[in-house]
């Protein structure tokens, strides 16, 4: 404390007149601070934010930098933002919370280089301002739900190249500039266009391509956009990605594609592509092609096949090619998978016996293919179910079958013996941390064979070396479960452990957030361009120390006594938040493990809400917002301090059974979080309560609005996105979740539909997590409920994620019949099977289907759904689809059905029998079947 009291002074005088300039950024980024909840602790003093706010660098003075990525940020963003002038950098990624419109006032920011605001919750349409950036180098508003048109004015941005604007609701035309009217024609310094997972109409307008362009990834995948493919596109030398698969193309494939001889990844497929099979015969360094689903003329086999020696896969299903396979095909040397089934290929099979040691799977299903050389010895996974050599009662060849598990990476085993961590996590090092977690999604990757661990060495080596280049403390990283989803990205589980400590803090998630959403890390050249999204994150701990060192200094100063009052103030305050933030991290301290409720939860984040606050919220748990009971308890709905309207699920004191429904629920709704799953908000472990927080979920469950409960009605369109949705939300828990989650309670019950009739699937009391030591079944006490339970399982009490599968397809025969599973005695599985002539019209299943779906002339796909639905049923599991199977195949049914299944249902297309809106219906569901000391009723029959 050598400091005199006269300087003391100075630095008090200093601050407060920093705090009353009329001209400083300080006001802002107060304003913006009111406008959000959950900012860092340290803003909460009336310091200089360019000496220690978390997030916040300054450069004489102004705000420069704002990276705030993975806060845990709520609120909107104000038109306050647009006058920090001197703003550079602006990243509030992974922010969820952060919902509204983009504001004009951010065109304002004409210094501004990077705009990352990726996976958060902003909406509405995007202002023509943007085009004002005329600095901007990187813009990233992917993962929004941003509507309307691209606006034409980001046209005007000349030094842009990072422009990304997917999986949000983008609607209208490709702007293209047209006298003053600018176009994105015009970014011809830009590199990337990625504008996938919208819903983009109208043509790829010919001006959007010039010779004098340095695009290098043009990302147009899962839109609607139609007419054919212009040859303009042929001049674009400097492409490496084409991605325009999934949209509604048309015509000849220009001839000139062969142009371009720099493209590593080529997708076309799924449009409606005509005339000859393109001639690649010049893409040298072409890896991944997919052509798949078109209607190409006739042809044979292209010569072109057995020439691209750097090809990985090769993706041609119903091309109709014709002719037999050249064996030089599967001698590429990088060849690592073949899909051309149904297409008319025939004659005798020839894999030469020194085909690629690196090929794992040639998919010839459905030909004509009527012999085969190497019958008797091939070691690659060959598929030829549906060709004449398959004919027969007596094949058994293996390639007569089709395979039973994909090719995956789990991740690495550690090497810690028996160590475990009670509370957190083991890192690869052997230590017990938090870690920063979320999934990376590599849009086009350059391989197929996903079990290739030493693809993902590269990739783990070249983040850790990212990450020490940065500076920022990691100790070590965790990749896993790497899987390919509906849109053909590989998703890998990532997770970044801390450094000598268990818990990163704020500016380290921060700078964690900004190397991932700036694409700094830049990951080897095999897995392409990426984007990450995030786990929440929960930060504890004690706040910085620049506020307690002013006010300590002014203490010993001794000058003022308010800044006594104010330092007594002060440390009022921080105690609250030290017991805070104590509670945060330990909330189970009475865990009692001895009364059958299992060890103390683990979780990787959830916000832990007192007693007191909930009571708060729900009027003190008052009658009026009591909205249903269960076998758990009662339910409430509340209303927390920002707005958010929540469901409040209350334990019985004396339920024993729900204290282990509370473990499992917040242990695994902590780590996952998906859009077709029900959001875990928080939870309450305090003065002898348990309580769980879930969001709230306007429009109730499936089974309501099937029954007429809701006054709702559904038609075969909103039928399908609602079993899309819920299977896209158990596909995650089984190929994404890490480890993979069966959910065993699958049923209409637990099918929640939101204000936009999103399917959310909810009620995870009784799911259970399969384990490292066993990834592939469990043995467990059987539970359920009945008439949708899995009879395998219940015969066999071995678990396996086909047991949902099983329930799953129960629910598909419910969507179309809107009849419980079993009524008076009758089994819905039984019943179908019974009715059904597949030779007739609507498989003759017109007695049994809801007369609300729809008329005989709308239900497009209704047989192919009913197909589906079979195949999930068989009665053992190895007979039953994967949910991610079944997930492609409601895909192509709302296809055939004229639907683009990458778009949710929107709010105001949906029709209600009284006008309601079904706003009564939140999450209620307890009625959880214990099979452990039940038989199943001799009077239902499971065949």
């Amino acid at each position: 404390m050598g400091a005199t009291v006269g300087q003391l002074l100075m630095i008090i005088f200093i601050k407060f007149s920093f705090a009353a300039a009329q001209n400083n950024d300080y006001t802002y980024l107060q304003a913006l601070k009111d406008a959000w909840q959950n900012t860092p602790p340290n803003w909460e003093d009336n310091s200089d934010p360019c000496s220690g706010w978390d997030g916040i660098r300054c450069t004489n003075g102004r705000v420069t930098s704002i990276k705030l990525a993975s806060m845990l940020l709520t609120g909107t963003l104000t038109e306050d933002i647009g006058q920090l002038s001197e703003l550079q950098i602006l990243d509030l990624s992974y922010n969820r919370g952060l919902t509204g419109s983009l504001v004009p006032a951010i065109g304002n920011l004409k210094k501004l280089t990077n705009l990352l605001l990726i996976n958060c919750g902003f909406s509405g349409p995007l202002p023509d301002t943007l085009g004002n950036l005329e600095n901007l180098i990187f813009m990233s508003l992917n993962l929004n739900n941003f509507t309307g048109p691209i606006p034409a004015s980001i046209g005007n941005i000349k030094n842009l190249s990072w422009l990304d604007l997917a999986d949000n609701r983008l609607s209208g035309s490709i702007p293209v500039s047209s006298g003053a009217t600018p176009g994105l024609d015009m970014l011809i310094n830009a590199e990337h266009f990625h504008f996938g997972g919208n819903m983009l109409t109208g043509n790829l307008p010919p001006q959007l391509f010039s010779s004098n362009m340095t695009l290098k990834h043009l990302l147009f995948e899962g839109n609607q956009l139609s007419g054919p493919i212009p040859s303009t596109l042929g001049l674009v030398q400097s492409l490496e990605v084409v991605r325009l698969d999934r949209n509604r193309l048309t015509g000849d494939v220009p001839s000139n594609i062969n142009n371009l001889t720099g493209v590593f990844e080529m997708f076309l497929s799924n449009n409606i592509l005509t005339g000859p099979v393109p001639d690649l015969t010049s893409l040298n360094v072409l890896n991944y092609l997919d052509l798949s689903n078109n209607n190409f003329d006739k042809s044979g086999v292209p010569s072109w096949f057995s020439t691209i020696h750097s090809l990985t896969t090769l993706k041609m299903s119903k091309t109709n090619l014709e002719g037999v396979l050249p064996a030089a095909l599967f001698s590429l040397p990088q060849l690592q998978n073949v899909d051309l089934s149904d297409n008319g290929l025939n004659g005798t099979l020839n894999i030469f016996s020194t085909h690629s040691n690196q090929l794992q799977q040639v998919n010839l299903q459905n030909n004509q293919i009527d012999d085969f050389t190497q019958r008797s010895q091939y070691t690659i996974e060959l598929i030829l179910v549906r060709n004449p050599i398959c004919t027969g009662s007596d094949v058994s060849d293996k390639f007569c079958s089709l395979p039973t598990k994909t090719n995956s990476y789990s991740g690495k085993p550690n090497n810690c013996g028996l160590r475990r961590c009670p509370w957190n996590v083991l890192s690869p090092t052997c230590q017990c941390a938090f870690p920063y977690t979320g999934n990376l999604s590599f849009r086009a990757p350059s391989f197929s064979d996903l079990g290739n661990s030493s693809v993902y060495d590269s990739l783990h080596n070249s983040m850790i070396s990212s990450f020490q280049m940065s500076g920022l403390s990691v100790d070590s990283v965790s990749l896993g479960n790497a899987t390919k989803n509906s849109d053909d990205y590989l998703v890998i589980n990532l997770q970044v452990f801390p450094y000598r400590e268990d818990r990163f803090n704020r500016s380290e998630i921060s700078g964690l957030g900004f190397l991932l959403s700036n694409q700094t890390f830049k990951p080897p050249a095999a897995f392409g361009t990426y984007f990450f999204t995030s786990d929440d994150y929960f930060v504890t701990g004690k706040n910085s120390s620049h506020t307690g060192v002013v006010v300590g200094a002014t203490v010993v100063s001794c000058v003022l006594v308010a800044l006594l009052v104010l330092a007594g103030m002060y440390a009022l305050q921080q105690k609250g938040r030290a017991e805070r933030a104590t509670h945060e991290r330990s909330p189970f301290a009475l865990w009692d493990s001895t009364t059958g409720s299992g060890g103390v939860p683990q979780l990787r984040g959830a916000k832990a809400f007192s007693f007191k606050e909930l009571g708060k919220c729900t009027n003190n748990f008052s009658e009026t917002n009591n909205i249903g009971t269960g076998g758990y308890g009662m339910v409430y709905r509340g209303s927390l301090p920002n707005g958010q309207l929540v469901a409040i699920k209350r334990a019985k004191h004396e339920s024993t059974q729900g204290a282990l429904e509370f473990k499992t629920e917040i242990e695994l709704l902590s780590r996952v979080h998906h859009k077709n799953l029900v959001s875990l908000v928080g939870f309450c472990f305090d003065q002898g309560e348990q309580m769980l927080v879930y969001e709230y979920i306007v429009n109730g469950t499936v089974r309501d609005s099937l029954s007429g409960r809701s006054g709702m009605r559904l038609d075969w369109t909103r039928r399908l996105r609602i079993a899309l949705g819920a299977a896209k939300g158990l596909q995650y828990m089984h190929d994404l979740a890490d480890p993979p989650i069966i959910h065993r309670d699958v049923k209409t019950n637990n099918i929640l539909l939101d204000e936009r009739l999103v399917a959310k699937v909810a009620d995870f009391g009784i799911s259970i997590s399969l384990g490292d030591a066993n990834r592939t079944h469990v043995s467990t006490q059987v539970k359920g409920t009945m008439g949708y339970m899995d009879p395998e399982y219940y015969m066999t009490q071995q678990l396996t994620e086909k047991s949902d599968v099983y329930s799953f397809g129960v629910v598909l025969l419910e969507l179309i019949t809107a009849r419980n599973p079993i009524e008076k005695g009758k089994y819905i599985v039984r019943e179908v099977r019974q009715a059904i002539n597949k030779s007739k019209e609507l498989y003759n299943l017109h007695e049994v289907l809801d007369p609300t779906i729809g008329l005989s002339s709308q239900l497009k796909g209704l047989e192919r759904f009913v197909d589906v639905a079979l195949r999930c049923v068989e009665e053992t599991g190895s007979q039953r689809p994967r949910m991610s199977d079944v997930v492609k195949e409601i895909e192509g049914i709302m296809e055939l059905a004229g639907l683009n299944p990458n778009a949710d249902s929107a709010a105001n297309s949906t029709s209600y029998d009284d006008g309601s809106l079904g706003s009564e219906h939140p999450y209620i569901n307890d009625s959880i079947f214990d099979y452990s000391s039940n038989h199943f009723p001799t009077k239902v029959d499971l065949k």
